[in-house]
């Protein structure tokens, strides 16, 4: 797993017009950050429901986290890190999304090492820049959830695996079983990597003996970091069923979450470029073996995510998920400009794709968002129902909320109302589950008979997969109260309820 020979031939390209030893390096910099500069168009965004969540488990304070964590389907570690944050600095959106950036700048710079280890500096380079700007990358950036410290971690478990196989190191062995250990303390899914190392290391070792003891150092310092988190796996298996939120995609969608955005145009304009003149090369054996570590890399995680969610209920190839097959996706592409035996393609490669991906996110209408937030919905319904104390009936939007009971008390102390947590409101709040079933009709009629007997007014709340909900409702109530829809903030329905005659509209 040599750096590539590029570097070697273009030495003795003749100079003329650009000096890429002074500039290129300038260039490919500030290539990378101008597409670090994309993650911080939405960073003042309001925190969108799955965002609420993590606020939701360190605002209980810190004796709480661990019993919280278990609600969210997740290991706290990331959850400490932001109550520290949250307890130093505050709890303001930007403040919230600090972490997250940090360990995503780490996450960048970790993984140009490990492209570094296969390619040329400037092949590294790009490979970075196709990292920090796919769409999913630039979303976990600032999400005030653990994806960016799971990706530093992923990167940390490459780095430490590449460098393993071309030195036959122990302490790279132990840091690589650590590492991957270590992923499963930020997000479960993400573990599905390590079926990519294996099959890379049969790629590499299928020819040769297996190196018994360096392998037995790895299991062991991922054993040693998994034994804690057996238990919540095992749990998120017993309760799978609870956590489906998203429909089977086609094939397509598969391929194209593999060729985002307007990567596989610039690719493949730069190697028609590069046949025609002449400059497109043949790979040799160790490029091969290359290219199949970069392979599998993205298509084991993806691959896996995806036959999961083909062959069983748990519909888990959704697009945050897929940030695992990332890196390996950046590589692959970047494995590509290899053959391109010329530094001004790959510059004008770089150059174009960089600023066609930036124009495209700062002209985006919807670049200073992130998410849909409930924050505009509560708001307008606090202000609806304050000032003569009307209830809010609200349908969660978490999935988990069709098993389990609504809550007693406060629903802001709920995980399924998570958004109540940050977005506060003045009045009383009614719960109830995300589909219109029996435990949502039960408590919609003994609700409605005691605000009807009271000549009581409220206002319902419900995001899309509620909507009938809030019709049954209005069917409930229409022989006696009016409806009157407030709005819609970012699919969210605020609903008035008015008895009539009471004056309703």
């Amino acid at each position: 797993m040599s750096t590539s020979s590029s570097d070697t031939k273009m030495e003795i390209e003749p100079k003329h017009g650009l000096d890429y030893e002074q500039h290129g390096p300038v260039i490919y910099g500030l290539a990378v950050v101008v597409s670090v500069s994309v993650w911080f168009l939405a960073i003042r965004a309001p925190l969108w429901l799955d965002e609420t969540g993590s606020y939701w488990s360190i605002s209980g304070g810190f004796g709480q986290i661990w019993t919280r964590s278990v609600d969210l389907n997740s290991f706290p570690a990331y959850y400490y890190i932001l109550w520290l944050v949250h307890a130093a600095f505050g709890s303001k959106e930007l403040v919230l999304r600090i972490p997250s950036v940090l360990a995503m700048i780490a996450a960048a710079y970790v993984f140009y090492c490990c492209a570094r280890e296969l390619f040329a500096w400037d092949v590294a380079a790009i490979a970075t820049a196709l990292f920090v700007l796919d769409g999913r990358i630039v979303f976990a950036a600032i999400d005030v959830r653990p994806y960016a410290f799971a990706l530093l971690t992923t990167n940390l478990a490459i780095l430490s695996f590449i460098r393993w196989l071309k030195t036959n190191s122990t302490s790279y062995a132990l840091l690589f079983g650590v590492a991957c250990g270590g992923i499963f303390y930020f997000h479960y899914l993400f573990g599905c990597i390590v079926a990519a190392f294996a099959v890379c290391y049969l790629v590499n070792f299928w020819h040769r003996p297996v190196q018994w003891k360096q392998f037995g150092v790895a299991a062991g310092g991922f054993a040693l970091l998994i034994v804690p988190v057996l238990p919540r796996l095992w749990y998120l298996h017993q309760t799978q069923q609870t956590h489906v939120f998203s429909d089977v995609p086609p094939f397509k969608v598969f391929l194209l979450e593999l060729a985002p955005g307007a990567v596989p145009f610039v690719f493949a304009g730069v190697a028609l470029v590069a046949a025609f003149t002449r400059k497109l090369t043949v790979p040799k054996r160790e490029n091969l073996r290359q290219l199949l570590v970069c392979l599998s890399l993205a298509l084991v995680p993806a691959g896996i995510l995806y036959g999961v969610t083909l062959a069983t209920p748990l519909h888990i190839f959704v697009e945050r998920y897929l940030g695992v097959a990332i890196p390996g996706l950046a590589l692959t592409w970047a494995w590509i400009l290899t053959l391109v035996d010329s530094r001004p393609l790959r510059v004008l490669c770089c150059v174009v794709f960089v600023t066609w991906s930036a124009y495209q996110s700062y002209s985006s209408p919807r670049a200073s968002l992130h998410g849909y937030t409930w924050k505009y919905a509560l708001e307008a319904a606090d202000a609806n129902a304050f000032p003569d104390g009307s209830p809010l009936v609200v349908c969660s939007d978490l999935p988990e909320a069709d098993f389990q009971k609504m809550p007693a008390g406060p629903a802001s102390q709920s995980v399924l109302f998570s958004p109540l947590s940050y977005y506060r409101v003045r009045t009383s709040v009614v719960p109830m589950p995300r589909a219109l079933n029996d435990q949502a009709r039960a408590i919609g009629r003994t609700f409605f008979l005691r605000a009807m007997l009271n000549h009581q007014r409220f206002v319902a709340l419900a995001f899309g997969p509620s909507y009938p909900t809030l019709q049954w409702l209005a069917n409930l109530s229409s022989l006696s109260y009016t409806t009157h829809v407030v709005g819609v903030f970012d699919g969210i329905a605020v609903v008035e309820f008015d008895p009539q005659n009471a004056g309703g509209d």
